[in-house]
């Protein structure tokens, strides 16, 4: 890397970059996963531990001291059981993406040691986050779908098509996440922000009540969330074993690429000035 040259900020360059990269994220990836438990008796147990200990909780408290149901013709099993795991997979959605932007404002400052190595690549700690969110995300998704097993006694056939579901919001949340690291660089209070934002998206998505809930005049802006058409997605190929809307997905994934472009150009642009600023 010559650092007289401006930052590459095209989406060619941004696509050359993870793949030629790919052995670092990779690596720093596990460092990630496997530092957050290290010293820890039950290590990396944990991270099924946790999301299995959730899904108990939640089922406990909709199922018995709430007794509430999805309330919708869905398809599928109407049991109060059921609301936990309906429930659960939309936590699952919002977790991981709110992980990613969490995280954000603050990877830079929490890696100035690489700011002024030139020879490091930057934009690679935003993938590594979401390659850690996504090592998560996956473990509750196995409680997700042992739970759905044994509450129902089979697995819906559907359920392959999930990382296609996934695919847009992960490109989604890199986005956002590399213009957020940026920020984060020159707007300290931005982590406060999100954290906030990230808290009120949880209950503006159709987390904890399906969309048909809503009144019609409010339905479609519920629909601008981007979590949104994730969330429902996610339900109908693991719980309602129905296919994906691929238009949707399209639509969405080219929409995400933007954001993803935009993000990183921005991150690249300004990159300049971290260690200024540190």
């Amino acid at each position: 890397m010559n650092p007289h040259l401006a930052p590459a900020t095209s989406m060619k360059s941004l696509a050359r970059t993870l793949w030629s990269h790919r052995e670092l994220i990779a690596r720093m990836t596990r460092r990630e996963i496997t530092g957050r438990y290290k010293g820890s008796w039950m290590g990396l147990f944990w991270s099924f531990l946790n999301p299995l200990f959730m899904l108990a909780v939640y089922t406990l408290v909709f199922s018995v001291v709430f007794k509430a149901k999805w309330g919708v013709d869905t398809g599928g099993p109407g049991s109060r059981t059921q609301f936990a795991i309906v429930l659960f997979a939309g936590m699952i959605v919002h977790a991981f993406f709110a992980e990613v932007i969490n995280r954000a404002p603050g990877l830079i400052l929490a890696n100035t040691n690489f700011v002024k190595k030139v020879v490091f690549p930057l934009e690679t700690l935003v993938a590594t986050t979401a390659g850690a969110a996504l090592f998560h995300a996956a473990t509750s998704t196995a409680v997700l779908l042992l739970a759905f097993g044994l509450f129902n006694g089979h697995l819906q056939w559907t359920t392959v098509f999930l990382p296609l579901v996934f695919l847009p919001l992960i490109v989604l949340a890199m986005g956002c996440g590399w213009f957020l690291a940026s920020v984060g660089v020159f707007v300290r209070d931005i982590a406060q922000v999100v954290a906030m934002a990230t808290a009120v998206l949880m209950f503006l998505s159709p987390v904890f009540f399906p969309v048909s809930a809503l009144p019609p005049r409010l339905q479609p802006w519920i629909q601008l969330n981007p979590l949104t058409f994730i969330i429902e997605q996610t339900r109908e190929v693991v719980i309602w074993g129905h296919l994906p809307d691929w238009a949707g997905l399209g639509v969405y994934l080219a929409i995400a690429t933007t954001v993803a472009w935009l993000g990183y150009a921005w991150f690249q642009k300004t990159r300049t000035g971290f260690a200024d600023v540190l």
